[in-house]
Order: C-alpha cells, then sequence, then structure tokens
C-alpha cells in the first residue's frame, strides 16, 4: 500500500572534531625542535537537500536516527587530520523543518537542490603548536574536537501545486487529474477518498504549465483534525488557485450546495487566508442524467445566498467524455499568470507558540550550573562549561591545569565556595570527578 507520510520525527547527530595532537619535532642534527602537533579534522555536519524525485517522506518511517562521521585526530609534523564528510539526507519540495527543542521553524525547503545545514560538524582541536610561547616554547597542550551539534526535528510536508483540487470525495478530482495529467492516481466507481495527494503536470498547448494536486478529501469537521483533515489542509496552504469541484449527479438537487458551503466552512474554520485563493468552481459529472437540472438548481441557490461576497465562475465540465476540460485548463492558466505567491506559513506562526512556553531562551541560559547529587559530591554542569571539557586533553597535565584557569576565570571557583564547598570537597563534571582545593 503507498502511505503518505508528511510528518515525521528525527534525531540528527553531527560529528565530533578530530582531536588536535602533542608532537615535537624529531630531526637530527636538530635539538629542541619545538611543537609539531597537527590540528584535527572537522566533523561532518548533517545536510538536507531537496531532491525532485521524491514526492513523500515515506523513506523516514523506518531510519529516523542520523549520524555524520568524526574529523580525523591530528597528526605529527604539523599534519592536519582529514574533515568528515558530510551526511546530505535527501528530502521532498516543500518540506518544512521544526526544531522540536525551540519550536522553531529553522528552515523551508522549497527551491531544487536547496540545502540546509541542521546539525552543524565540531570543529577540529588545536594541536600543541598552536600554544606554544615564550614562557612555554614546548607545551604539552592540545585540544580535542568540539563536539557536534544534536537536534531533534520534525519534518512536515506541503505539497507544491499550483494549483489544488478540492471538493467531497468522489467529485471526480482524481479523473480530471488523470485527463489533464500524467498522473495515475486511484480510481474507483463508488463513494472512495484519495488518501495519497496526487501530483501532476499540465502542459498546454501555449507552452505554459503548471502543477495540479488532488488534495485527500473532506469531511466535515477537518479543520478539527477529523478524517484525514489537517493533512488536507496542510497541503492545501501553497497552492496559488483553488478549483473547487462539485458533483451535480446527486439525486438530491440541492446537495451541491450544501457540499460547496461545507467544503468553504471547513477552509475558513482551518485558515481564513484560504479564503482568499482565486477559487473557480467546476460543476462535475455534466454527462450524467440528473447533472443539467442540478446545475440550474445550484446557480439559483447561489444567487440566492446573501452571505456570498461575489458570486462565484461556474465552470461546468466532464472529465470521462473531456466537455470543457481543456477550457477549464486554459482559463485556471490565466488565473495563475495574474495570482501572487501567498503567505503559507500564517497558520504555521501559530503553532511555534506551542513550543516556546516549555522551550528556554538559551541565551539567558548561565555559563554553568551547580548541584548536589545524593552521594554529596557537587556537579558542575552547563552547555558553555561542559563544552569546554569535552574540548579538554585530560592525559596531559598542562592540559588540566589550563582547563582549571578557564573555570577560575568563569567564576567557577568563586560560585563553588559560596554554594559552601569546603577544602577537600569531591567535584564532578560528568564522570569525571577530582578533589577542591583552595
Amino acid at each position: 500500500m503507498n502511505m503518505f507520510v508528511d510528518q515525521i520525527k528525527i534525531e540528527v547527530h553531527a560529528g565530533k572534531g578530530g582531536d588536535g595532537m602533542v608532537a615535537f619535532r624529531r630531526e637530527k642534527y636538530v635539538p629542541n625542535g619545538g611543537p609539531a602537533g597537527g590540528d584535527g579534522g572537522r566533523g561532518g555536519s548533517i545536510i538536507l537537500k531537496v531532491d525532485e524525485g521524491l514526492r513523500t517522506l515515506m523513506d523516514f518511517r523506518y531510519h529516523r536516527i542520523f549520524k555524520a562521521k568524526n574529523g580525523g585526530n591530528g597528526m605529527s609534523k604539523q599534519m592536519t587530520g582529514p574533515s568528515a564528510e558530510d551526511t546530505i539526507i535527501a528530502v521532498p519540495q516543500g518540506t518544512t523543518v521544526r526544531d522540536l527543542d525551540t519550536g522553531e521553524i529553522i528552515g523551508d525547503l522549497v527551491e531544487k537542490d536547496q540545502e540546509l545545514v541542521v546539525a552543524k560538524g565540531g570543529r577540529g582541536g588545536r594541536g600543541n603548536i598552536h600554544f606554544a610561547s615564550a614562557k612555554n616554547p614546548a607545551p604539552e597542550i592540545a585540544e580535542n574536537g568540539e563536539p557536534g551539534e544534536d537536534h531533534y526535528l520534525e519534518l512536515e510536508l506541503k505539497m507544491l501545486a499550483d494549483v489544488g483540487l478540492i471538493g467531497f470525495p468522489s467529485v471526480g478530482k482524481s479523473t480530471l487529474l488523470s485527463v489533464v495529467t500524467g498522473a495515475k492516481p486511484k480510481i474507483a466507481a463508488y463513494e472512495f477518498t484519495t488518501l495519497t495527494p496526487n501530483l501532476g503536470m499540465v502542459m498546454l498547448p501555449d507552452g505554459r504549465d503548471f502543477a495540479m494536486a488532488d488534495m485527500p478529501g473532506l469531511i466535515e469537521g477537518a479543520s478539527k483534525g477529523i478524517g484525514l483533515g489537517l493533512k488536507f489542509l496542510r497541503h492545501i496552504e501553497r497552492t496559488r488557485v483553488l478549483l473547487h469541484l462539485v458533483d451535480m449527479s446527486s439525486e438530491d438537487p440541492h446537495q451541491a450546495i450544501e457540499r460547496y458551503r461545507q467544503i468553504n466552512k471547513e477552509l475558513a474554520n482551518y485558515d481564513p487566508e484560504l479564503l482568499k485563493r482565486p477559487q473557480i468552481v467546476v460543476a462535475t459529472k455534466m454527462d450524467l442524467p440528473n447533472s443539467a437540472d442540478n446545475l440550474a438548481t445550484f446557480k439559483a441557490d447561489l444567487a440566492a445566498d446573501k452571505t456570498l461576497e461575489k458570486q462565484p465562475e461556474i465552470f461546468p465540465i466532464s472529465a470521462v467524455t473531456h466537455q470543457g476540460v481543456q477550457q477549464l485548463m486554459q482559463l485556471t492558466a490565466d488565473l495563475l499568470d495574474k495570482t501572487p505567491a501567498f503567505d503559507s506559513e500564517s497558520h504555521d506562526k501559530e503553532l511555534v507558540a506551542e513550543y516556546r512556553a516549555a522551550a528556554p531562551d538559551k541565551k539567558d541560559e548561565a555559563d554553568f550550573t551547580i548541584t548536589k547529587d545524593e552521594d554529596g559530591i557537587w556537579v558542575l554542569g552547563g552547555e558553555k562549561l561542559i563544552r569546554l571539557f569535552k574540548m579538554t586533553d585530560l592525559t596531559h597535565e598542562e592540559s588540566q591545569l589550563r582547563f582549571a584557569r578557564q573555570l577560575r576565570h568563569m567564576g567557577v571557583d568563586d560560585a563553588l565556595r559560596a554554594k559552601g564547598v569546603q577544602d577537600g570537597d569531591l567535584v564532578r563534571i560528568e564522570k569525571f570527578v577530582f578533589e577542591f582545593i583552595q
């Protein structure tokens, strides 16, 4: 079964930078050759890239964790370690990327081959050649590589179509799409709704073309998530022109006006901006016996409706006999030529607030935190402090002393004393434990 996946959560973990090296020149007849440790290579980043061949997020159903490779470590003779290749992840055109930790939309991938870096690889650590000075010409100090970024993301696909076909199930959307494009959607002879939005290109004899999509059928309550609901409405946000298909073959002559009003009501409930889209009302199945009489009733019902600001244009067709189909496509192309792109993010901006209430602002975060665990050990944390710790090469005493100076400069020592730390108390940073000395 071809299942349409339009919203998925993934993890991305960029590569760590390579460690810098502590090394010294060892050349014949060159005593005390000085430091020669090279830098580590850059860790791989994770990049999303638009692939026009993809139509769904189906590939992410069973592969949701992506890890880039780490950079190579620095080498002797001042040689830099190799940088890791970036991990490129293909996504369909029209993918919106949201950071689940902050709730913010970080990218909108709508252009051909557009790329977005979603997790940046860590820079390589510096070798000991960078720490030489007049006071310390032969330092045993090198940095470990910077950790890569980790993010939890939500990918949401909004189909990129110029024209959207809307209407109740089985009004003829899939049939019309199959007639005017090369698309081959599933078509049924009974009350049936499309589960997968189908996209096709309409090519006109005058050289114009446009993308058309038949959207999943809509039912009452869709704007509240009933049925296919929000899937339908999300994909319609980016279309510039709507063809509102209304079935004229019903035994009930007033069914057409009722369903026409219901579709527009669901659009308005989801986002009133959608009603500003140019909309052509397409009377379908005009080859069937009751259609002509029902069309006359439909026009009369519309004329009697005082709530409409203006009477919509009604275009009768039969997709089966191709009656009026070519003229409808010409009219649609003419309307597209004078219709600008619409702001499709009006509804997204409302959704962002759902996350922001619970997400801390990183600008307000302290450089470090101090807590005490159940064993009475003082625990240091905080994003900046942990980053410095991970970039410290603890195998060399000089690197340890440098890290101690960095902590003192950040104010960690004073803050511990203010908390009541005593001489000889144990302090822990992740799994590294040391003794506090006044």
